[in-house]
């Protein structure tokens, strides 16, 4: 069975994703995918059975401020037709109708709906316009707004340091 285009790109990222929980933990073994830090976001590449070559990725890991149990990983790569891909895992239990809002330095991006849910959380992804890829290039730091309850959202603050450096050196 193979997989093409935007699934086989969604595939890459979760398994990814899926090999990125034990990257941020204290004091880890050398690891081989890890390229390099660029800020608070990191450079990782890995030949999968799926992709000829390896398929890298810019990736940051955070937790909510005052909510420990609220994890999210931003994770940016190249579609394949060369575009950037935005791709935002949060927990499983939020309010999905509620989307997923970016602020970046205080200014109201939007928001985007969540695309499915898998065992790790859910995913939303958008294309990086040029607008969106310069914000994120130029801007000091981006807030990701997810819904726990009808009522509360919580904001999952990124930095933006090193951003632009580690965007050129993804292939």
């Amino acid at each position: 069975m193979s997989f093409s285009g935007p699934f086989r790109v969604l595939l890459i990222g979760l398994v990814l994703f899926s090999g990125l929980k034990g990257a941020f933990a204290a004091a880890p073994a050398p690891d081989p995918a890890f390229r390099g830090s660029y800020g608070e976001w990191a450079l990782r590449c890995e030949s999968n059975a799926l992709a000829a070559g390896e398929q890298c990725v810019l990736v940051q890991s955070v937790t909510a401020e005052n909510k420990p149990d609220v994890q999210m990983v931003v994770i940016i790569l190249k579609g394949p037709t060369g575009s950037y891909i935005l791709r935002v895992v949060v927990p499983l239990g939020i309010i999905l109708p509620s989307g997923l809002g970016l602020k970046i330095d205080n200014i109201d991006i939007g928001r985007t709906g969540f695309m499915r849910c898998l065992a790790n959380g859910c995913l939303a992804e958008v294309v990086m316009d040029e607008g969106l890829l310069n914000r994120f290039k130029t801007g000091g730091s981006a807030l990701f707004v997810i819904f726990t309850t009808p009522e509360e959202g919580v904001g999952v603050p990124i930095q933006l340091a090193g951003f632009s450096n580690g965007i050129a050196k993804l292939p």
